[in-house]
């Protein structure tokens, strides 16, 4: 039913807003007492540019099963790919384009506005547009939606051996190499004449049906001299270019000395390529040392090259418009994997994360970085933390770069470097010369750091910046040391001999240079391969739960991502220049490990679809991983499944080439997870039409190789189906190990499964000693036939299960809330409003730097409203919405305590805004409208407020049925109804959740009579 995942009428709302964001964060102070978070002013940065995309209702090509007249479908078969050469295909490519220029049209924009068309894997384009232009394309019966650019940020010597793949009966013995497959590699380009994407003519020409991209977009002199042009091969089969919308097409913007092409003057891109699927055994020398060879994980693979990522004067980024017209081209190219070591540090459903969801369809195995926000919670950031992409978590390895310090009083220190070394040389504090993290603005006084080695703190620039700020004021070296403890240490092309140190000994080196003076000294060799502990989580690897969905986990897997050597652009603008190999890190360096496998997947098993892949990925995997501190066991959230597992015997039960059993899943089940996931972004008839089809329709229930339950209230039953892949029978049983306060029942227990057939079994969860609002960990393995296939558990217990929001209608009427319990005691639901909306007119100007924290601190584009929040106030609600303001607008809403610090913020790309703050503690609150973008340079609006008390009698809500009493492992309903609303007013209320202890919850209630 490929139809259906095009057809239907995906609104994603999670586009166009901005959820609010909590003050947790650590921030910078704006000019005034009202504080910023630093998170908050990006994430609003990331969701606001003058470029828009639009998606179209019409399904894409790789979508297009017929029945528009005159146009024969386009959709290739089962296990093929879609053909651009077609006539079929060229002929409903042009239909779609023109669709798209008579939309641009209607709303009075040119042709020329259009600067990016998508067509195979998605159908829509990015184009410049006025908010008045944009708000009328959302109202076309052919437009699915349209949102404002993001901007997106880019996120192995020794790994092939560490993941256990040159064994004598594993991989690369049996011949398991990646042979043919194409890997597309979307990043910062690459640097083509890298030996470890040279011809050496053992590579024979793909067909067009394996392959049929073209273009080599490389050797733009014009624009800088040193881009020499490069003709593809058999082995960089393609190179292309994509950032019209970031640059314009014509490169302004750019940094000095950039490429306008696919040449890689970053890094990031030739380093993900080659580890992904560089040739095997390339010579590697670094800053003039011998590091030995390195290789690929899927060495004899082919790459096609997509740069979407630029490095900017206004900073270095990927635009969703430019990465969405990627992803196009890579499928309609016809590449078997993607790798995409770029994200975000949020999680939400954006336009590169739906054309992922088209492209699995399409069968295109894709691997993600989960982000470098750990190792804080909730951190997997976007696409990664949509469950068709496998989200790719960040560990060690057990072989590191290191050298010791030794300072004048014969204290050492270890740490990394992959740099030379240097004699007994003067020490000095960076602090004590008023510039502690080495930036260039404030910089360092005319000789006071001339030929010595500077102690520096980690953060705010980057690494390798610090040290040309050294380089550039005559340093001889660096000593950096982290800010946190249990930070990883890094190694990096540094501009001066560097060496990186934990925080510890970093604060006992400053006190040695405090009691020295002027004569403390230091010396180190350069780093050399030693061997660490390996099987530790990063601490800036990403950590869930899930912030889009609690009940998929996430990452997937963990995989290395500390200190890869792999390739590197000669022509990189930040670091030692002339350099072709680097060691890095970051959840970017672990995603290219696992699109590596999986090439070596798509040439074992070229039939699987991309959730068998991920499945057997995740049930193959170790969990012999810790935590930072290289102690306490890691867990789910840490690592998803855990390690992956690669290595060994390839036709021995249970490996990662022959698993046995899968969990497989397609794109009506993506759709199904999305009816509960995002309601608003399906229609409920798709919804309907998906159960009635037998498709599960809750996020839990989705087909997973995780099982997540974030909701337990009492028992919860989910589902799974198990797939045979291979060509006997397997008899399995279900072992579970139930997460500490549960327990688990599993129904059938045993599957005998035939070749190629499927098996549905149910697993119940019971709440027993859990601690309400935690998460337990434990998991689920189907064992028999030789085979282990295991899943990782990760379940929430709640005392109550209830709706979070309903809406209602009429002046009078009533709504019905489920609830379910996951105790026995008593229960309470009371009523709280409704209560009509306080409205306010005002007007503010337009913020002509389209930036919230310089408009707060002059106060040009920004109107401040002071808002008494009394006792007892069980939800504050402040609200913007496009009724509401004289056009199309785009403001956002920021809201402040009483001590100045943001409470939540709304920022999408129009003026539907929309904060609440439940339970907000007494005081006066400031609500901040802020004109992002104010049509002819003023905004005239009216805000809405609701402040709904905690005490019954307020409002006109009452309860007319409720549970006496709660008891665990049963469901109940709730009715509140309400009489004498006025028409035309907007009312609020509440319904809460109570035991004989307190709050266990609430229920907003909004009525539009």
């Amino acid at each position: 039913m490929k139809s259906r995942i095009f057809g239907v009428a995906l609104l994603f709302s999670a586009l166009v807003s901005l959820s609010p964001t909590s003050s947790t964060a650590s921030g910078s102070t704006a000019s005034g007492q009202l504080r910023i978070p630093d998170v908050t002013v990006q994430a609003v940065a990331d969701a606001k540019s003058a470029t828009y995309i639009v998606f179209m209702r019409a399904q894409p090509a790789v979508g297009y099963n017929g029945g528009v007249s005159g146009l024969a479908p386009t959709a290739p078969g089962e296990g093929q790919k879609i053909d651009r050469r077609d006539r079929n295909v060229q002929r409903y490519v042009r239909r779609l384009q023109s669709d798209q220029d008579q939309a641009l049209r209607n709303v009075g924009a040119a042709k020329s506005a259009k600067l990016i068309s998508y067509s195979y894997v998605a159908n829509g384009f990015a184009a410049n547009l006025t908010a008045a232009q944009a708000r009328a394309l959302r109202t076309q019966a052919g437009v699915l939606f349209v949102v404002r650019d993001h901007i997106r940020t880019i996120q192995t010597d020794s790994s092939g051996g560490f993941l256990g793949l040159t064994g004598r009966k594993a991989a690369y013995a049996t011949g398991i190499t990646g042979e043919d497959v194409v890997v597309g590699v979307i990043d910062t380009g690459i640097w083509p004449e890298h030996p470890s994407f040279a011809d050496d003519g053992t590579y024979p020409s793909l067909s067009p049906e394996e392959f049929r991209g073209t273009g080599c977009d490389l050797g733009n002199i014009a624009f800088n001299p040193a881009d020499a042009p490069f003709t593809c091969n058999n082995k960089l089969l393609a190179a292309k270019s994509y950032g019209t919308v970031f640059h314009g097409g014509t490169g302004e913007g750019l940094s000095p000395n950039a490429f306008l092409s696919a040449r890689d003057e970053d890094g990031h891109g030739t380093h993900t390529a080659s580890t992904a699927a560089g040739n095997a055994n390339v010579a590697a020398t670094l800053l003039g040392i011998d590091r030995g060879t390195v290789s690929g994980i899927a060495p004899r693979a082919r790459i096609s090259v997509y740069k979407a990522c630029w490095s900017g004067l206004d900073g270095d980024g990927c635009s969703n418009g430019d990465l969405v017209a990627a992803i196009d081209a890579a499928v309609a190219d016809g590449v078997d994997v993607i790798n995409y070591s770029i994200g975000s540090d949020t999680a939400e459903l954006g336009p590169d994360s739906i054309s992922f969801l088209l492209a699995n369809d399409a069968g295109v195995f894709v691997a993600a970085s989960a982000g470098n926000a750990g190792p804080d919670a909730g951190t997997v950031g976007s696409p990664a933390a949509a469950p068709w992409v496998t989200a790719v978590g960040a560990s060690t390895q057990t072989r590191d770069f290191r050298t010791t310090l030794t300072l004048g009083d014969g204290q050492t220190f270890v740490g990394t470097t992959v740099t030379a070394g240097l004699g007994s040389s003067a020490l000095v504090d960076a602090t004590a010369l008023g510039n502690p993290r080495c930036l260039a603005d404030p910089g360092f006084v005319a000789g006071s750091v001339e030929g010595k080695i500077v102690l520096c703190e980690r953060g705010e620039n980057a690494r390798v910046a610090k040290s040309q700020v050294l380089a550039t004021a005559g340093a001889a070296g660096m000593v950096l040391y982290n800010a946190n403890p249990n930070e990883e240490l890094d190694t990096d092309n540094h501009s001066v001999p560097s060496m990186h140190v934990p925080l510890a000994a970093g604060t006992a080196i400053r006190a040695y240079i405090d009691l020295s003076g002027i004569g403390a000294k230091g010396a180190f060799a350069a780093g050399s391969k030693v061997n660490v502990q390996g099987n530790v989580m990063a601490a800036f690897s990403s950590r869930g739960p899930n912030s889009l969905t609690p009940d998929i986990i996430s990452p997937d897997v963990t995989a290395p991502g500390v200190n890869i050597l792999a390739g590197n652009t000669p022509a990189a603008l930040l670091g030692s220049p002339n350099q072709l190999f680097q060691v890095i890190s970051g959840t970017s360096m672990s995603s290219p490990h696992v699109a590596g496998i999986y090439a070596l997947l798509k040439q074992a098993h070229p039939d699987w679809s991309p959730a068998a892949a991920k499945s057997a990925l995740m049930t193959t995997a170790r969990q012999n991983v810790t935590k930072e501190d290289g102690v306490t066991l890691a867990d789910p959230f840490d690592f998803g499944a855990g390690h992956v597992q690669p290595g060994g015997d390839v036709r021995r039960k249970g490996s990662l080439f022959n698993p046995g059993l899968v969990y497989d899943a397609g794109a009506d089940n993506y759709l199904g997870y999305l009816c509960e996931a995002d309601p608003t972004a399906i229609q409920a008839e798709t919804c309907a039409d998906l159960q009635a089809s037998g498709i599960l329709t809750t996020a839990e229930n989705l087909n997973l190789a995780s099982i997540g339950v974030a909701d337990i209230a009492g028992a919860t039953t989910i589902g799974r189906t198990i797939t045979n892949v291979t060509d006997k029978y397997i008899t399995g049983s279900a072992r579970a190990k139930a997460p500490n306060g549960f327990k688990i029942r599993v129904e059938p227990s045993r599957l005998q499964l035939a070749p190629g057939q499927s098996g549905t079994f149910a697993i119940t969860f019971t709440r027993t000693t859990a601690e309400f609002g935690t998460w337990s960990f434990g998991s689920l393995t189907w064992e028999g036939s030789n085979y282990k296939v295991r899943s990782p558990i990760a379940v929430k217990a709640q005392k109550i299960a209830a709706p979070t929001s309903v809406h209602g209608e009429g002046t009078a009427g009533s709504v019905d809330l489920p609830v379910a319990f996951g105790y026995t005691g008593a229960y309470v639901a009371d009523a709280h409003g409704l209560i009509a909306a306080t409205r306010t007119a005002s007007t503010v100007v337009d913020d002509p730097t389209n930036d919230i924290v310089t408009a707060i601190g002059t106060g040009v584009g920004v109107t401040m409203h002071e808002i008494v929040v009394p006792d007892g106030t069980a939800l504050a609600r402040f609200s913007l919405s496009d009724f509401d303001v004289d056009g199309p607008h785009d403001l956002d809403l920021y809201v402040f305590n009483e001590a100045g610090d943001l409470v939540g913020f709304s920022g999408s790309g129009t003026s539907q805004e929309e904060v609440d703050v439940e339970l907000p503690p007494a005081g006066t609150y400031t609500v901040v409208v802020h004109a992002f973008d104010a049509i002819n340079g003023v905004a005239n609006y009216t805000l809405s407020q609701w402040l709904i008390p905690i005490d019954d009698g307020v409002g006109s809500l009452t309860i007319t049925n409720s549970p006496a009493s709660a008891v665990s492992g049963t469901a109940g309903t709730v009715t509140a109804a309400w009489t004498g609303l006025s028409v035309g007013t907007r009312y609020l209320g509440a319904i809460s959740h109570s035991d004989d202890v307190g709050l266990l919850g609430l229920t907003i209630i909004a009525v539009n009579p």
